[in-house]
């Protein structure tokens, strides 16, 4: 099945015309005026921020220049400082009605934040925005396809869906075969998880002997939360016969930043009425030009308890032009959205490898089912060692299997790996971001 064509501009609409199709100029000021305020804010508020933010900024470029760059472990140490906040936040927490943390799969600490009403309404408020530029629209049913935890990841999807009239399924302690279930029984429209989770219910509806394409009737799907290859949005898209989107945002800056329209072949429109985002160079730290990668750089422009100024997300990113997208927004996009992360990106024999470029030679090969990398020092030289669970098909043959995904690894990637089998069943699944890569190198 092909992509679905983009809507015309009479369908497609905006959630907020005056801020998604402002002129650049008068969004640069609208950014200013937000910004200051909210630099004000945070020095007359926060014991954190008011130790790093400068006196007298008086532009963008003051600020971009002068204000230091955040790490993750800046906000680590602040908030060990008096645990679960520490020095960061700009409010009282007892004004909280929300708590969110990090998933801690890196091996940091997590890190804790919490939203006051204003900040969860305005985060909501941006879900809809990309939610509405997908296509969704009130009276279509969604289901979002999580465990409702403590990681932020798609509870704002959830609650914008009811904002904008939406029907919502809360089906966080389903299983996989009961979701498939009700996206059949219920005739679901919008479907949001992980791409890892989306290959998962394919799964799972084959062994149920089920045609998501056929018998359900999912529309639009917001597969977010990791990086993925355009192999694996188009696996999802074919199975289920719906359009595929893309969007992301950090549990540091509180909601969703970017998103996928109809008219980006996997491109995410900057919200840049809500967000400021740099990108620079790795190494340099200097700004890098539309069509150069770098590391996105994120300022929040709308939350009042826990602030965020030119944090360092580790995200690599290629930005282009408003110009260059069809569909009227004024807003900057970042080719492909979140390409990886610079720490996921390991060197193997002085090759470069991303779990990215193996998910997407491994889904070349629909007997593959799911597959473990693991990084190992085999007789003193660095190993990709493959650990793959094949489809139980009858009569596979999985020395030929593996031959041909070692084979095309070298051509592709430029090392060969070691290929190891294991039974069908037995490599884990993820709901949330999946954790495929093991370093297990000394």
């Amino acid at each position: 099945m092909a992509l679905l064509a983009p809507p015309g501009p009479a369908t497609a609409g905006y959630w907020n015309k005056k801020t998604e199709t402002m002129p650049r100029e008068e969004l640069a000021a609208w950014q200013w005026r937000k910004l200051r305020l909210a630099l004000a804010h945070a020095r007359a508020n926060s014991p954190f921020w008011r130790d790093r933010l400068p006196e007298r900024l008086d532009s963008l470029e003051d600020y971009f220049a002068r204000v230091p760059l955040l790490y993750k472990k800046d906000l680590i140490a602040a908030e060990e400082t008096a645990p679960p906040y520490g020095t960061w936040p700009s409010m009282d927490p007892s004004f909280a009605i929300r708590h969110h943390q990090t998933s801690g799969t890196s091996g940091d600490p997590p890190v804790r934040t919490f939203d006051t009403q204003r900040d969860w309404t305005w985060g909501v408020d941006l879900w809809c925005t990309v939610l509405h530029g997908m296509g969704v629209r009130p009276g279509y049913k969604g289901l979002v396809a999580f465990g409702y935890g403590l990681f932020i990841g798609f509870w704002g999807m959830h609650y914008g869906l009811e904002r904008m009239g939406c029907r919502v399924v809360p089906a966080g302690g389903l299983d996989s075969k009961a979701r498939v279930r009700i996206l059949v029984d219920l005739q679901i429209e919008v479907l949001g998880c992980t791409p890892s989770y989306a290959m998962r219910l394919i799964e799972t509806a084959r062994e149920m002997g089920v045609d998501l394409a056929r018998d359900a009737n999912v529309k639009i799907i917001m597969a977010g939360g990791e990086p993925r290859p355009e192999s694996t949005t188009q696996a999802i898209s074919e199975a289920f016969g719906a359009r595929v989107f893309n969007a992301a945002g950090t549990t540091e800056f509180g909601t969703v930043s970017m998103f996928e329209c109809p008219w980006l072949n996997g491109g995410c429109h900057i919200i840049e009425s809500g967000v400021i985002e740099e990108v620079l160079h790795p190494d340099t730290r200097r700004p890098v030009g539309y069509g150069e990668e770098g590391i996105r750089v994120t300022t929040g422009l709308g939350r009042e308890g826990m602030q965020l100024f030119r944090h360092w997300t580790d995200d690599l990113v290629v930005k282009r032009p408003w110009s260059e997208c069809g569909c009227g927004r004024t807003w900057d996009w970042f080719d492909g959205g979140i390409l990886g992360r610079r720490d996921d990106m390991r060197k193997i024999r002085g090759v470069s490898v991303t779990p990215v470029m193996v998910e997407d030679v491994l889904r070349a090969f629909p007997e593959v089912s799911e597959y473990q990398v693991v990084l190992r020092t085999i007789r003193g030289l660095d190993t990709i060692v493959l650990r793959v669970e094949p489809d139980d098909i009858p009569g596979l043959d999985v020395t030929d299997l593996g031959t041909r995904v070692s084979t095309t690894m070298k051509q592709e990637i430029g090392i060969r790996p070691d290929v190891e089998f294991v039974t069908p069943g037995t490599l884990p699944r993820f709901e949330l971001k999946a954790a495929r890569f093991h370093d297990e190198r000394r």
